[in-house]
């Protein structure tokens, strides 16, 4: 087994774009197709499309369905440059956090700001072209970052990661998940302890498969089982991803990340950050400048069951049929719990949710935290590691990023 045999999380085909639908892992692979850049950003609210390196060639492919669909049919060039801009606007504030999104809005943005007198057909096919690069060169920064993360470790290394940071965070290949990758590959994995990552449980969901896919020896833990199995010393790595790291090292990612990175200096663990540097934000001085995404309570208020029938009794097929003959069907449920039924391929598709809490309770849900780059141990690119020796890492980020424009 390798890593070669994890799917792609996104691309585009037909003048579609085509991802995988990451609600619906691991028990079902269902691809989702959008024409549309509104589906597309349904798909990115929803999570069915995750992860920072994702996120920002999904921007990108967003723009290019609304080239699709509308700007190339608009002739007048300020009525193009106006709809775009608030198409553009739309998108990048689809999820606030990741910078990799508005990054890679942006990147198409700059195809517009060209001298060039370009047709609306033109810049739609620029459009395109620039989006399918930018996959490929994720990809790349995957596999380059992968194998500078991987020098770091020698045989026997036994990780701890939380969330999802494998191929499907990404284009293809994975950023800290990818440093596992290429160092297993290598013969250097003893094992990994898999963070399920409450409350949507990335990691035991998508972590956990990829691993599985790949043939790692791995363990699913509960978040609160992370400083146990560090004192018992069965961890000699913390490696994660980021959803933006500040200039002065701060470090924005999944809600559990600042936990983790005070038990990793509490038992002297070392603590890695993995991510490109289009995750690297350096217009913003620190962490605290961030804004925060806050998720639907109901993420942690109850739990959500998705899964496909395929009925063999042709009574409960035709009353599956009568159910979904309008489109989907919205069961009535007691206690604030439902389910929603429809038809999927040549069987019948669920999602349910089901309330665990009270109904008056109040909730807080962020999705990410802040972690202080005191904590970080190094920073893993595609251009290299910046270790973190002062605490201070933010000449050291400010030289990559210069010397990389």
């Amino acid at each position: 087994m390798s890593v070669e045999n994890l799917p792609r999380t996104i691309w585009w085909e037909d003048d579609t774009v085509r991802l995988i639908d990451q609600t619906r892992l691991p028990l079902q692979g269902d691809v989702l197709v959008c024409n549309t850049y509104q589906g597309l950003i349904t798909a990115i609210k929803s999570l069915a499309v995750r992860g920072a390196p994702a996120l920002g060639v999904a921007g990108a492919y967003a723009m290019a369905l609304w080239s699709q669909v509308e700007g190339r049919f608009i002739e007048d060039v300020e009525e193009y440059k106006t709809r775009f801009s608030q198409v553009a606007e739309e998108i990048a504030h689809a999820r606030p956090t990741a910078i990799n999104l508005s990054w890679g809005v942006g990147q198409i943005a700059d195809l517009i700001k060209d001298d060039r007198r370009m047709s609306a057909e033109e810049l739609h096919e620029s459009i395109v072209a620039r989006a399918n690069e930018m996959a490929e060169q994720d990809e790349a920064a995957n596999r380059a970052l992968g194998a500078f993360g991987a020098e770091l470790f020698g045989e026997g290394t036994k990780f701890l990661t939380h969330c999802n940071t494998g191929s499907l965070a990404t284009v293809f290949f994975g950023t800290a998940l990818g440093v596992i990758f290429t160092a297993f590959e290598q013969g250097k994995v003893e094992h990994v302890w898999v963070d399920e990552t409450r409350p949507l449980n990335q990691g035991g969901r998508l972590t956990a498969w990829e691993l599985l896919q790949v043939g790692i020896p791995s363990a699913l833990i509960t978040d609160s089982m992370a400083a146990d199995v560090m004192a018992k010393g069965w961890v000699d790595a913390v490696i994660l991803g980021a959803d933006r790291i500040c200039s002065n090292g701060d470090v924005v990612n999944k809600i559990g990340t600042y936990g983790l990175s005070v038990l990793a200096k509490e038992h002297d663990i070392p603590f890695y950050v993995a991510a490109p540097t289009t995750s690297v934000d350096t217009s913003l001085a620190c962490g605290a400048d961030v804004e925060i995404e806050e998720r639907d309570p109901r993420e942690i208020e109850g739990v959500t069951v998705t899964g496909k029938l395929d009925p063999s009794d042709s009574t409960v097929a035709h009353a599956l049929d009568a159910l979904t003959a309008q489109g989907s069907c919205e069961l009535p449920m007691s206690k604030g719990h439902h389910m929603t039924i429809d038809r999927k391929g040549g069987g019948y598709s669920f999602d349910a949710w089901f309330r665990t809490t009270p109904p008056q309770v109040m909730s807080f849900n962020p999705a990410f935290d802040m972690t202080p780059a005191k904590n970080v141990t190094a920073y893993i690119t595609e251009l290299g590691v910046i270790h973190n020796e002062t605490g201070d890492p933010s000449k050291a980020i400010r030289d990559l990023i210069e010397g990389k424009e």
